[in-house]
């Protein structure tokens, strides 16, 4: 949503009023603003062996053995970030109070399954989101911020998983999270990566000695990792 649109999408709830700050399909405008991003984002196959309408997708072919190959050309792009969800933190000055920090954390949470341990290289945030902790920037949270910044500015394209391809699934015990990467190869025996998600420790786990955090990650792989929806039909 543009800046300027949000307050006309309010509404009342018994608390207070909310506003989207996304579009949402029960919007007037919402299927057609769609369609032309469809259309945009498929401009180059659409109508040749491509067809949307709103969020359905066909993909058509003349011959059986020309299929793969047009599906392949579909999901090849891969997921990319939106260039103005980077720009927004690449523009974002270091924060100044717990507000700004707060800010900073809601944006890199829309990015975290395309950033490899995100909750470790958010950690040093978290002292200063404590209650009654003084807010004091210093050296190790801006070491912190400008890895994320330039982290950013070469971010991963994540791809689609093949069905029958074998998936790859890495856990990593850090000193203070847990990081969970799930890939494959491509055609040219190459990982490409699916998805990144992470968490940080409680208290009572930054405790646990080596082993016991290695054994705590591939305790939390399924609670963490939505694996289902991609394993689902393929080789694991």
């Amino acid at each position: 949503m543009a800046p300027t649109d949000e307050e006309l999408t309010a509404f009342r709830t018994p608390k207070r009023i909310y506003c989207y700050k996304v579009m949402s399909f029960k919007l007037k405008n919402a299927g057609a603003t769609y369609q032309r991003d469809m259309q945009r984002i498929f401009n180059d196959i659409l109508h040749k062996n491509v067809e949307c309408y709103v969020d359905d997708l066909v993909v058509k072919s003349k011959k059986q053995e020309d299929h793969l190959y047009d599906l392949r050309k579909v999901f090849e792009p891969g997921i990319k970030i939106e260039q103005a969800k980077i720009d927004a933190i690449l523009r974002m000055p270091k924060p100044q109070n717990i507000h700004d920090l707060k800010s900073l954390q809601g944006k890199l949470a829309y990015l975290r399954r395309f950033i490899p341990n995100l909750a470790g290289r958010c950690q040093p945030f978290s002292r200063l989101m404590k209650k009654d902790v003084p807010f004091k920037w210093d050296e190790a949270y801006d070491k912190a911020f400008k890895s994320i910044k330039s982290y950013l500015m070469k971010p991963p394209v994540l791809v689609a998983p093949i069905h029958g391809r074998p998936l790859i699934l890495y856990v990593a015990a850090q000193e203070r999270s847990v990081g969970i990467l799930l890939a494959h190869k491509n055609d040219e025996r190459k990982e490409n990566a699916l998805y990144y998600l992470s968490r940080t420790m409680i208290p009572n786990e930054l405790k646990y000695s080596p082993i016991q955090k290695a054994h705590l990650c591939n305790l939390e792989v399924e609670a963490l990792f939505p694996i289902s929806q991609y394993s689902s039909g393929l080789k694991g």
